[in-house]
């Protein structure tokens, strides 16, 4: 349905990926997987015709439809919530919009109008043939966290991860035969991630994903595009798949390579102890005809590298941790949460859950200090360190300091190499490091933040979706770091992946403002939520 050929894409020296040729099939969903910045969503772009790239074409079927998730969160400020959806489908919008306005002219008598109406009409039913675009429009919505009586209001009302759920509906709402979603999962909650799994496993077309939520595309995807060496390697079934199948493939190539390695070493052996003697003379040429002939292939660098996060506590969490006592909030009148009381033990690792807007992030506000109760009350235990990953690091994490100039601004007594020691655990070179943080990615700011973390050397850590941003790598990394962490946690995350990792208490606000408190994991919590 959609295919490449000698597909390039260089920006000066630097080649993302050179010369792919594939061919993506309908009925087929892919998830396209790599490191931060080996050219995913470039290459997505490309397919999309947004990007040209520097040499090669990319082929798509005559008549096929394709959508891409848009990026452009404040294109839509005039629009209604339900407009911006129908505009997902740009020929059945004007058609519709037209119509209304003649029909509001109501100049009925002019031929031309009636001709014009008969036209638009019969767009109208080309595209939207059983004439429930209003149904599905108002299913989107209302699946996307947005009640009915907000249908009519303006983009511009809404926040902006909201705008991006608007963005999604509108790519879905055109039912394209290629889909191309970059994240779709940003901004959505559990239950809204549940709801697009299966959303797109009844996709017919060609779908291709970037997601680094590893159980999305376990539960959506049936084969995945592996973008690194610069080129793509196709493999079946889902990312696990990929996982198992991929490592196999390295460890048998530096197999491969390293019998290759000593029979090279052994052929030159026998070289060298007979080329000089006539008896042997004929085995040893024969020995040198071999060795000439013995491809070595040289082990390709990954563009995958896997970040060491250690978080150590500087000092053993006493049995009194934190203490939260009818904790109430609301903004502008609105409640987010009223009466939160519960207790932190020593030990709990919790996974902070529930839908967007229920006061997470206000809670961990309130908890670090940064904001007020309306009342209540809660109180730290006098061994307690914490320290905090807020949700929007990335406007945190700003300014001309180079990168460990701006961790050292935290404690003056924290010593230089210590920091640089943690910013290449994070993966930043030497000359990475002296870059200045406001030139800095939204993926290095995090993995700043998680340096700055480590330095810190608490014994209790606050964190808000910390893995946005993220890649797999470095998220896997993510996990097994709270596993092994010695202190305690709470942690706002939507990665169920993440989640399963380290946490053995579940806490869910909900959408009343109750919690649910759950000693266990996260899949036992599920089946005791059923």
């Amino acid at each position: 349905m959609i295919s490449t050929v000698n597909l390039t894409q260089r920006y000066g020296k630097r080649v993302l990926f050179d010369k792919i040729n594939i061919t993506l099939d309908a009925g087929k969903r892919y998830g396209l997987i790599g490191a931060n910045g080996a050219g995913k969503s470039t290459f997505m772009k490309i397919l999309a015709g947004e990007l040209e790239p520097s040499e090669g074409e990319v082929q798509i079927q005559p008549g096929a439809k394709l959508g891409m998730l848009g990026q452009n969160q404040y294109a839509f400020e005039d629009f209604t919530l339900k407009d911006a959806v129908l505009y997902g489908n740009r020929r059945l919008y004007e058609a519709q919009k037209e119509k209304e306005r003649l029909y509001m002219e109501g100049n009925f008598d002019d031929d031309a109008v009636n001709n014009r109406l008969a036209e638009l009409e019969i767009v109208c039913a080309e595209e939207d043939p059983t004439y429930e675009s209003d149904v599905h429009i108002e299913k989107l919505l209302t699946a996307l966290g947005f009640p009915v009586e907000m249908h009519d209001n303006l983009m511009s009302s809404i926040t902006g991860g909201d705008k991006f759920k608007i963005l999604l509906a509108q790519v879905l709402f055109l039912k394209p035969d290629i889909l191309l979603l970059d994240e779709p999962t940003n901004n959505l909650d559990m239950e809204t991630i549940a709801w697009l799994e299966n959303e797109l496993r009844r996709h017919e077309g060609v779908l291709v994903v970037i997601s680094h939520d590893r159980h999305f595309l376990n539960a959506v995807v049936t084969n995945i595009l592996d973008l690194d060496f610069k080129t793509i390697r196709e493999f079946t079934g889902n990312y696990d798949d990929w996982y198992i199948a991929a490592n196999l493939m390295a460890k048998q190539q530096e197999m491969e390579r390293s019998r290759k390695l000593k029979e090279k070493e052994e052929l030159e052996k026998f070289i060298a102890r007979f080329s000089a003697n006539a008896s042997k003379a004929r085995q040893a040429t024969s020995r040198q005809k071999q060795l000439e002939k013995l491809d070595i292939e040289e082990i390709k660098i990954s563009s995958r590298r896997d970040p060491s996060i250690v978080f150590k506590a500087n000092r053993e969490i006493g049995n009194e941790v934190l203490e939260v006592n009818a904790l109430s909030k609301s903004y502008d009148g609105k409640r987010v949460f009223e009466n939160l009381s519960f207790k932190v033990n020593k030990g709990d690792k919790i996974a902070l859950i529930g839908s967007n807007g229920v006061g997470k992030s206000t809670l961990l506000e309130i908890l670090m200090g940064n904001l007020e109760a309306d009342s209540g009350s809660f109180k730290w235990g006098q061994t307690i360190h914490s320290t905090y990953f807020p949700q929007n690091s990335t406007d945190i994490v700003r300014g001309e300091q180079k990168l460990y100039e701006w961790i050292q601004g935290f404690d003056m007594k924290w010593h230089i190499d210590e920091i640089r020691k943690c910013l290449g655990r994070m993966l930043f070179s030497g000359e990475e490091q002296e870059k200045r943080v406001g030139d800095c990615s939204g993926g290095e700011k995090h993995r700043i933040m998680l340096s700055k973390m480590m330095m810190d050397s608490a014994n209790f850590l606050v964190l808000d979706e910390p893995d946005n941003h993220l890649d797999l790598e470095a998220i896997v990394s993510l996990g097994e770091a709270l596993h092994n962490y010695r202190g305690g946690v709470i942690c706002v995350t939507h990665d169920r992946e993440l989640i399963d990792a380290f946490a053995n208490r579940i806490i869910k606000i909900e959408d009343d403002g109750t919690i649910s408190d759950f000693e266990g994991n996260y899949e036992d919590f599920v089946e005791f939520a059923k």
